[in-house]
């Protein structure tokens, strides 16, 4: 490729908002513009180096079995009416009509498209298991679009979407996929993390997300101190230490308490313990259903986990109003002697103390002496607690620290939500039965992917890509107007072609060298070839690799052999 055909220019300066160093160097680099907020142009920098992670994700999907298609993307809303997730995405779902008021959702996922199609088959037990994948565009009316490519509107995602006769064999389908994705992101060079996740509106009982730890990141996870354990912050455990469970169980008390309504304000009246208080949330679900969440009061309420034990679409706070129509009172709230109406769901922690003391539904009354079991009986009882840096981790043993990252890739177990919710999605068993498919999803952005790339492949003079993904295996620059220069530059360049080497041909004649050199650094093709005067004088092409200082002076007659015997470590499909 000419430098001088390419479409896209570099830039000295990236826009003051893009703050991320990937959105930066990305920008300037001439790999991407923006379209809209959170809609992103893919030159073709960009879209080379897309397709070099997309060539490396088909391949490994394809090594273990994965059938590629393509699914259309305007949905039918309809499906997504029969899993009723018109109301319980997590992200604003974007509709369209045709001319004939039709409705569709511009698919954000495609679990309804795939059951749907698997549904339109008859399919014996004999036929499975199976899995199809896509790559396809996907749209998510996010609120807040963020660094470049780390957070959009619109991006092309590979999902992959498997179908089991139970769960024992999806459970060998699963670990699959967490092998062959561990196989993906090495192929790319990103270490990541395996974190426990919640999987959110897209349903099942586990999830896991592969993240690459960068302070860039939007996920937020807990790690014990030897790597052994990591989950998000939204579905951590730890391990609970007792308090004083074996404490002699004493009557329970009421009595006047003028104080603040916070806990700080009930530590400082009864002088007690935080951990021996009691932390009650009032919470409200989708169906108006008022629900108490009642903690340890040295720990918090994690809300993604009472959303997940409760089985709630969605949770907000009561308001003041509310709590005194059940008839307790705002910093007094007990679950004991609580409205019926009120649903209590107690954390495991309440097991670990003896006495608490807590409110008494009424303003300026506590009560002592409060015992899960004795004075209240939870109408659900979990982990509900949120995990903290410095809490020890489920084994009791490490301690957890706090990290972020970017999620690169995701494993959700569906089970039988979606084929349960949409009629038909059946097999016939060994015994001539119906019975419901138990799925699995598998997503990787590949824009984000390319992002997290850069962020750790990258220096201050620009990206420095690995030669699996980079848009070409060499950037060839020559340097000077002498005939001799142009003369050798197109012979070589002539010769790579010939040989199927990729490369890119600096042939800019109004560029100094200057600016050729920083926009090649910017740019980060792996090695850069130099052909110059000085070069030319011995007989030689400057060889130099991308992120390294060293110059090798390589003769004319061994440079082709030399590109070659580089470009076939790397396979370009």
């Amino acid at each position: 490729m000419r430098q001088s055909n390419l479409f896209g220019k570099t830039l000295r300066e990236a826009p003051k908002e893009a703050q991320a160093i990937s959105h930066r160097l990305l920008l300037r680099a001439g790999f991407i513009r923006e379209s809209a907020a959170g809609r992103y142009y893919f030159l073709p920098l960009g879209w080379r180096v897309h397709e070099r992670i997309k060539q490396i994700i088909k391949e490994e999907m394809d090594r273990v079995g994965g059938q590629e298609m393509l699914a259309p993307v305007l949905h039918p809303l309809q499906l997504w009416e029969e899993t009723n997730r018109t109301k319980t995405t997590a992200f604003e779902l974007m509709k369209v009509k045709d001319r004939n008021e039709a409705e569709f959702a511009l698919g954000g996922t495609a679990e309804e498209m795939f059951v749907d199609l698997i549904r339109k088959f008859k399919l014996s037990y004999k036929d499975l298991p199976f899995n199809l994948y896509q790559f396809s565009t996907k749209f998510r009316d996010e609120m807040r679009p963020r660094g470049g490519l780390l957070r959009v509107k619109e991006f092309v995602m590979k999902d992959a979407y498997s179908f089991d006769r139970n769960e024992a064999e999806f459970k060998k389908t699963y670990e699959l996929m967490r092998q062959t994705y561990k196989r993906i992101f090495d192929r790319l060079g990103l270490e990541t993390v395996i974190i426990e996740a919640d999987n959110g509106y897209i349903g099942g009982e586990y999830c896991h997300e592969f993240v690459f730890p960068s302070e860039v990141g939007e996920s937020k996870y807990l790690v014990s101190e030897d790597g052994k354990y990591a989950a998000h912050e939204e579905m951590a455990r730890f391990y609970l230490q007792d308090k004083n469970s074996q404490e002699k169980i004493l009557p329970l008390k009421e009595v006047t308490a003028k104080r603040g309504p916070t806990m700080e304000d009930g530590v400082k009246f009864h002088h007690l313990p935080p951990f021996q208080q009691m932390k009650d949330l009032m919470m409200v679900n989708e169906k108006n259903e008022m629900i108490l969440a009642v903690i340890r009061g040295d720990l918090d309420v994690n809300e993604t986990k009472l959303l997940r034990l409760t089985k709630s679409l969605t949770l907000r706070h009561a308001t003041e109003k509310e709590i005194k129509n059940i008839g307790s009172w705002p910093g007094f709230i007990s679950p004991v002697n609580l409205s019926k109406k009120v649903k209590v769901v107690a954390d495991n922690s309440l097991r670990t103390i003896r006495n608490a003391y807590t409110g008494a539904n009424k303003k300026y009354r506590d009560l002592l002496n409060v015992n899960i079991g004795r004075d209240y009986k939870p109408f659900l009882e979990g982990d509900i607690a949120q995990a903290q840096a410095g809490y020890l981790a489920p084994d009791g043993k490490q301690k957890l620290k706090a990290n972020r990252g970017i999620e690169v890739g995701n494993i959700f177990q569906l089970g039988y939500h979606y084929t349960h919710l949409m009629k038909g999605s059946n097999f016939i068993d060994e015994e001539g039965k119906e019975k419901p498919y138990y799925m699995g999803c598998y997503g990787i952005g590949l824009g984000r992917t390319m992002a997290a790339m850069v962020e750790k492949y990258h220096d201050e003079k620009g990206i420095i890509w690995p030669e699996t993904v980079a848009p070409f295996l060499v950037h060839f620059l020559p340097l000077g107007t002498d005939e001799k220069i142009k003369v050798a530059a197109e012979k070589l360049y002539s010769q790579l072609q010939e040989q199927g080497t990729e490369v890119l041909f600096d042939d800019r004649p109004d560029k100094t060298p200057g600016e050729k050199f920083a926009d090649a650094d910017l740019i980060g093709i792996p090695l850069r070839v130099v052909v110059s005067e000085k070069s030319l004088a011995q007989k030689s092409f400057e060889f130099k690799n991308r992120g390294e200082n060293r110059v090798e002076l390589v003769p004319v007659g061994e440079s082709l052999a030399r590109i070659k015997s580089q470009s076939q470590i790397i396979k370009y499909d």
